[in-house]
């Protein structure tokens, strides 16, 4: 027998807009009704808060299987649903990479009975070595819908074109869904042997530094790529000025192109990088003051469609080498909504547009995710206070790992409540599952 949850004194805002509404919900995953005074067998608070459809998050990692010393798929699900995300993509870097359907079975299996939704992008190429691609079509149909090389851009000019003519083709077996190839945007050749943004700080650090132009000559490379084949294509962690001048300008001469960027590409910049902490090492790197600007720009006007973490965990071991051994990354999925919420100058419900129905649409995982909050829709919710401020610790999250770069600062938007087909699996900001 299924049990009604009523989410009470909210402000409902989805992609129809804005208004205070109860939202009913029931533990077989739909939403019963949205309105006033409605019965139901057990109530959550929401006064001062949004009610939002849950976030959805393109890019994490979640290092199962190979490396789940830094992160499981359970317990970044956990982080992830604090968080207020109720669907995440999973990169495909694992150990061994997710380039079968085997191994996408494997990730999608292991995300069964977590605090999230949880979603694998398939490899581009087996093994992500950028010579062969991979069986795409028999990942397609194990729930695939996103490819991505991530971590590593496909050089191969002809091979991208190959892929992404081939991912086109697809839809067939998605029930027309788009199939959308993304990109890890950076020319090996040029960002070979750099840990930091090439600039004025790594030369005074004696850091040796990658170029924004190894992103930028992919950007401008893909772009004519998805003019000439027509394909859609989705461009990963934008960081740069020039990067966002040039998807503006593609999107407006029509192309099928999207972009995200990460929260750490817009309040962190190349200079966090002088006390040589590998907290601040990530991939791309930190940028300049003025592509902060740029990237803030983008997000404000559309030319990027969604905010994303690439949530990368690794062990204290790993992230406590040098500077140049060190690897790349850092945590994000508890928290991204805090960080956009403070550092946008954007209103709430763009905030939600670019953490929810956007990515979710992109995703192809609309409208079960990012979906309008209706009668019959999916009950898959974040119940956010946007005006509550606490401050970061890596003591007190969900992951294996503490690699956040942002401990000690103090941040505004709070998730109160996640709601999981149906059921509540943060409440009060304490994790059920």
């Amino acid at each position: 027998m299924s049990t009604t949850l009523a989410i009470r004194g909210g402000i409902v805002v989805d992609s129809t807009g804005t208004r205070r509404a109860d939202v009913v919900v029931d533990s077989r995953g739909s939403i019963v009704a949205v309105g006033a005074e409605m019965e139901a067998d057990e109530s959550l608070d929401a006064s001062g808060c949004v009610v939002s459809p849950g976030l959805v998050d393109l890019h994490v990692h979640l290092r199962q299987p190979g490396h789940e010393e830094a992160e499981t798929v359970e317990t970044g699900a956990r982080g992830a649903a604090l968080g207020g995300f109720t669907a995440i993509l999973a990169m495909p870097n694992t150990t061994p990479t997710v380039d079968t359907a085997a191994m996408v079975n494997e990730v999608i299996g292991l995300g069964r009975g977590t605090a999230c939704d949880v979603h694998t992008a398939g490899a581009i190429t087996v093994g992500r070595d950028g010579e062969t691609l991979s069986p795409m079509a028999e990942m397609v149909r194990a729930g695939v819908r996103v490819f991505t090389d991530d971590g590593t851009g496909v050089q191969d000019v002809r091979l991208m074109r190959t892929a992404l003519e081939y991912a086109d083709s697809l839809s067939y077996l998605s029930g027309g869904r788009p199939i959308v190839l993304a990109q890890h945007c950076e020319v090996s050749a040029l960002s070979k042997g750099g840990h930091m943004h090439e600039g004025r700080w790594s030369s005074s650090l004696g850091i040796p530094g990658q170029p924004a132009e190894a992103e930028e000559l992919m950007v401008m490379r893909d772009i004519a790529l998805a003019r000439l084949t027509g394909a859609r294509i989705h461009f990963q962690h934008l960081s740069t000025a020039r990067s966002v001048a040039m998807v503006r300008s593609a999107k407006q001469a029509g192309l099928l192109v999207t972009a995200e960027a990460t929260t750490h590409h817009f309040t962190l910049t190349d200079e966090t990088c002088a006390s040589y902490d590998p907290v601040f090492k990530v991939h791309p790197p930190l940028r300049t003051d003025e592509d902060i600007v740029a990237v803030k720009q983008g997000l404000a006007d559309g030319t990027i469609d969604a905010v994303a973490t690439d949530h990368a965990p690794h062990t204290s071991e790993d992230k406590e080498r040098t500077f140049a051994d060190a690897p790349s990354g850092m945590l994000g999925l508890e928290t991204a909504f805090a960080l956009a919420n403070t550092e946008l100058d954007l209103p709430i419900e763009e905030v939600l547009a670019l953490m929810s129905w956007r990515p979710a649409a992109i995703a192809g995982l609309d409208p079960v995710h990012g979906g309008p909050i209706v009668a019959g829709g999916a009950a898959n919710l974040a119940v956010i206070d946007p005006g509550a401020t606490w401050t970061i610790s890596a003591d007190h999250m969900a992951s294996r790992s503490t690699n956040t770069p942002y401990v000690g600062r103090v941040v505004r938007g709070k998730v109160r409540h996640t709601i999981l087909r149906g059921l509540p699996v943060v409440v009060d900001g304490e994790a059920r599952m």
